[in-house]
């Protein structure tokens, strides 16, 4: 039994099919291959925990030497909005000095968690720092000078979960992205 049919009825609509992520995803890979001009080894970082499913899939898209690693950031606890604190709850253990990193963020909403990994990661010197997120709520966006790289589809401002993303730790699993239904959160 698959996960999508645990969760069927919480969920109020799929906004972006299996399969159509998974096309996005081979189209983005190419895109990063391409943007780094001689082939550089590039430092994959992680924002954890809803980049996972994202970043193992696109990593088999790019057709460069990659590194991973992780970062643990957190602004929203178990709410459905960011509070606007950032918590590095784990950092990186790669040195980043004179390499290339890419971010690999799930969903970019009001861009504060974002800038904040981004300001940081600029002091210690890296080569380039690129962005590449699955999702983008750009009616959200409060810090206007925050922009992905490398976008994978840009959506309305509804609560989605599904492939990495969650409401309470509950439906990361799910192979689409989907709408949470408004009285499971509110």
């Amino acid at each position: 039994m698959r996960s999508d049919s645990i969760f069927k009825d919480d969920i109020a609509k799929i906004i972006i099919p299996e399969r159509v992520l998974q096309n996005r995803i081979e189209e983005l890979g190419g895109e990063i291959t391409s943007s780094y001009q001689h082939g550089e080894e590039v430092v994959m970082v992680c924002i954890l925990r809803g980049a996972v499913m994202f970043m193992a899939d696109l990593s088999q898209q790019i057709n460069l030497p990659v590194i991973f690693d992780f970062m643990d950031v957190s602004s929203y606890g178990v709410a459905t909005e960011s509070s606007g604190v950032v918590r590095i709850i784990k950092d990186l253990e790669e040195n980043i000095e004179n390499r290339h990193v890419l971010i690999v963020e799930d969903i970019m909403d009001t861009g504060k968690t974002l800038k904040y990994v981004v300001d940081m990661l600029q002091t210690r010197n890296p080569a380039s720092i690129k962005i590449a997120t699955l999702l983008d709520k750009p009616e959200r966006r409060v810090v206007k000078q925050i922009n992905a790289d490398f976008n994978g589809f840009e959506i309305p401002d509804e609560f989605v979960v599904g492939y990495g993303l969650d409401f309470a730790e509950r439906y990361r699993n799910l192979p689409f992205i989907g709408v949470l239904k408004k009285e499971l959160y509110s």
